[in-house]
């Protein structure tokens, strides 16, 4: 029962991410943290960040590690199987569907319309991590702020803005100031 739980809620997760990987974290929050309570918002945050820092789409790995969580490689295979079927269907039938019919306005227009979802679901993903890291999981007020982690945010945001670096660099010097200010600020206010 729990492979068909995993294979379903994953197939929701690659049939309704239209915009790719980013746009695929709301969605999979909602699946394992809110609706099935597999992973905690933590764990979910853990998870993003491995997501993102392993090859691969971040659906795939995301199905991957809750599956293996949950239900071991049996678990893995169904939640990484339900999260490529879509996948494979749609873009089957939409690049049958553009090559026959790649001049037609009808189909821009309805590509063109799909954007601002698509920008809105990344969004979404986008603030629901920055508060979990900024206000450590709480509601959102000043006593809650993690001060390391908004500059941190802030810093890792203008580089990836302003300059032309990777994101890997970038992760691992974030990863790198944290660990820094980590073992410095102690020594510094004890």
């Amino acid at each position: 029962m729990i492979y068909l739980k995993l294979f379903l809620s994953f197939l929701q997760v690659g049939l309704f991410s239209v915009g790719g990987g980013y746009a695929a974290i709301a969605l999979i929050r909602e699946q394992v943290v809110e609706l099935n309570m597999w992973l905690s918002m933590a764990e979910f945050s853990d998870l993003t960040t491995i997501a993102e820092m392993t090859p691969g789409p971040i659906a795939i790995n995301a199905a991957t590690f809750v599956g293996i969580k949950i239900a071991g490689f049996p678990g893995a295979l169904a939640a990484t199987l339900g999260s490529i079927t879509p996948s494979i269907m749609i873009s089957s039938l939409l690049a049958f569907i553009y090559y026959k019919y790649k001049g037609a306005k009808t189909l821009e227009s309805v590509l063109k319309s799909i954007r601002p979802v698509t920008i809105g679901i990344i969004l979404s993903a986008g603030i629901s991590l920055l508060e979990y890291a900024v206000f450590k999981g709480n509601e959102i007020s000043l006593s809650s702020l993690d001060i390391i982690n908004l500059v941190i945010f802030l810093c890792a945001f203008l580089l990836l803005r302003k300059t032309k670096l990777s994101p890997i660099p970038v992760m691992l010097l974030s990863g790198a100031a944290y660990l820094a200010a980590s073992l410095l600020i102690p020594l510094i206010f004890p």
